[in-house]
């Protein structure tokens, strides 16, 4: 930042909604916000569940303690949004349950959020619904810790990040990356030779899409492992996870300075140095980018 801009800063608590679309609320909302907490800045949480959709794993009176629907937070404004992932994969968008007020989210967030952070199935739904951009089937489940590159060094989200590093993925479909080089509006920011797209964003960094799962703890691909070895499924081992890949041994955690820079660098360059002091102007600075 420079000195002009530095002198002119009135400083403000980050607004900052969530939209956890997980199973396994609880320990998503803590992976999330022990990332967004990890800076200098404050923030401040609101989390929304679907009111379309009830949820079977998360206890009613902790989604009442501490979440709030949509129809709760429509007539708000907020610096940035995140969008989980959710295990809907195998199903179109059309024919997911909470679809339509998804999209009633995602239309919203043009206009009442300065920037929205997607994150796997999230970005994937992003993705369809801002640009038309589908997703495919894989061949089997991309699922592991994968070595990814840097395309966009000097693209403010990954700041700092080194040419190479690694994340996680857990997903059984996948994004073109010939279908986002072939949108104006984005750029590919990073890609993995096995796991393919992980990293895309609109050029004025309002919308990033996140293709697999940074905010992963050490053990959340062991669970899903063991879950899925429990029910008898075929699921392969996920690769470069366990030492050798073998399950036998404790897995290793080699994402963590990355997922914490990714969610830092989103924080500083697409919302706090961008996002308007008056929240009530978002949708005004919104359209004022779209024009530029």
């Amino acid at each position: 930042m420079s000195r002009e801009r530095a002198d002119m800063q009135d400083i403000r608590p980050l607004s900052i909604a969530i939209v956890n679309l997980m199973p396994t609320k609880i320990d998503t909302e803590t992976q999330l916000l022990r990332l967004l907490g990890n800076t200098a800045m404050q923030v401040e949480i609101t989390l929304l569940t679907m009111r379309s959709y009830e949820s079977r794993n998360t206890a009613r009176q902790h989604l009442d303690a501490f979440y709030r629907t949509f129809d709760q937070v429509r007539d708000e404004k907020f610096d940035g949004l995140v969008i989980t992932g959710a295990p809907v994969e195998h199903l179109r968008f059309e024919e997911v349950e909470y679809w339509p007020e998804l999209c009633e989210i995602l239309d919203w967030s043009r206009t009442n959020v300065y920037s929205t952070m997607h994150v796997c199935w999230g970005a994937q739904a992003g993705l369809y619904r801002h640009y038309g951009i589908d997703k495919h089937e894989l061949d089997a489940k991309m699922f592991g810790v994968f070595e990814h590159r840097v395309h966009q060094p000097l693209a403010p989200t990954v700041s700092g990040f080194d040419e190479t590093f690694l994340a996680p993925h857990s997903r059984h479909t996948g994004t073109s990356i010939a279908d986002i080089e072939a949108e104006p509006d984005l750029e590919v920011i990073a890609t993995s030779e096995e796991a393919g797209l992980y990293l895309a964003a609109s050029k004025d960094g309002r919308r990033i899409f996140v293709t697999g799962h940074p905010e992963y703890d050490r053990d959340t691909l062991k669970g899903e492992y063991d879950r899925d070895i429990a029910k008898g499924k075929d699921i392969a081992v996920p690769r470069g996870y366990y030492p050798g890949d073998d399950p036998a041994q404790p897995p290793r955690q080699r994402w963590r300075s990355h997922a914490y820079l990714l969610y830092a660098n989103w924080l500083n360059y697409s919302v706090y140095q961008r996002t308007p002091f008056d929240r009530s102007s978002i949708s005004n600075a919104a359209s004022a980018d779209e024009e530029d």
